[in-house]
């Protein structure tokens, strides 16, 4: 099973007005998909669940509305619309994990990227069920069950190979910035029989990340030099004017197709406003799609 799907990451709001905050943000989906022609394109929202992270955040995190409430109130305002998630595994125990995820597709989710511990923590840490063990333990429950990929951090062959043996049946990847996805993808189909479904994520850079920088730290990898590289991308992106931002954008999509589309991956694509879904991310979106979409034929 595939999802072929074109899937925007929706985060959720605040705790506290965030019933209020989610509707609004559910009719802003569905006008700007009106506005800028993506009626029928988006078929999924992705919705992160979120954690507490480094202290050094650029936007402190507070607590959020969980992802089932949230669900909840933007699924009646996007009919059309179904839904993804994450789930962070490694601090709850297999009952606890059980129950949740049973919520989960009961509520709707067609899947489920599992998620293991912050970056301050090592891999295996925490108290609760490890992503690598929910691949395999929850097969019959979760059809569709999702690894986050980074094709730019050291070791990631390996690492995915490994999730793949395990269970995983897509790769969601990280944000990305540059084309290196292309040739980890060649090399990887070169070595592995495996051909998981593969969530390309492009993201939209407003001109707020030259003061703020959440996107330069959300991908950061110190000592990392194509991760400087794409960090080094990212300010340009939030320093160029809107036409020449877009056009920065949409190359870089184009290369990243180009470069994947005969490699024998099952293809989707995520999409994420990381400040929050604007009319210029929309209309960014929608060249991009305009030049290749999962969704044509369908």
């Amino acid at each position: 099973m595939t999802l072929n799907t074109v899937a925007l990451e929706l985060v959720p709001p605040n705790l506290d007005g965030g019933h209020e905050r989610a509707f609004e943000e559910a009719r802003k989906v569905a006008q700007y998909c009106s506005d800028s022609g993506l009626d029928g394109q988006i078929r999924h929202v992705m919705i992160p669940g979120m954690i507490a992270e480094d202290d050094d955040r650029p936007v402190p995190m507070q607590q959020k509305l969980d992802v089932l409430d949230f669900w909840s109130v933007i699924k009646p305002e996007l009919p059309a619309i179904n839904g993804l998630c994450t789930q962070v595994t490694a601090f709850m125990d297999k009952p606890s994990l059980s129950s949740r995820l049973a919520d989960l597709c009961g509520a709707g989710m067609e899947g489920v990227v599992f998620v293991g511990v912050p970056r301050t923590m090592t891999d295996g840490e925490g108290s609760g069920v490890a992503p690598t063990d929910a691949l395999s333990i929850y097969r019959d429950l979760v059809p569709n069950r999702g690894v986050i990929l980074i094709p730019t951090r050291e070791g990631e062959h390996g690492r995915f190979t490994f999730k793949c043996d395990r269970g995983a049946t897509y790769g969601m990847t990280q944000l990305l910035y540059s084309d290196a996805i292309v040739d980890f993808l060649a090399d990887f189909a070169e070595h592995s029989d495996h051909r998981p479904e593969v969530l390309l994520s492009f993201g939209f850079v407003p001109g707020i990340e030259t003061s703020v920088g959440l996107i330069g730290w959300l991908i950061q990898d110190p000592g990392n030099p194509a991760v400087a590289d794409e960090q080094a991308f990212v300010r340009k992106l939030a320093g160029s004017e809107p036409a020449e931002k877009r056009r920065l954008l949409v190359d870089l999509y184009k290369r990243v197709i180009d470069g994947v589309i005969d490699l024998g991956f099952p293809l989707s694509i995520h999409l994420e406003a990381t400040y929050g879904v604007s009319r210029p991310a929309f209309q960014t979106f929608a060249e991009m799609l305009s030049y290749w979409s999962p969704r044509e034929g369908f």
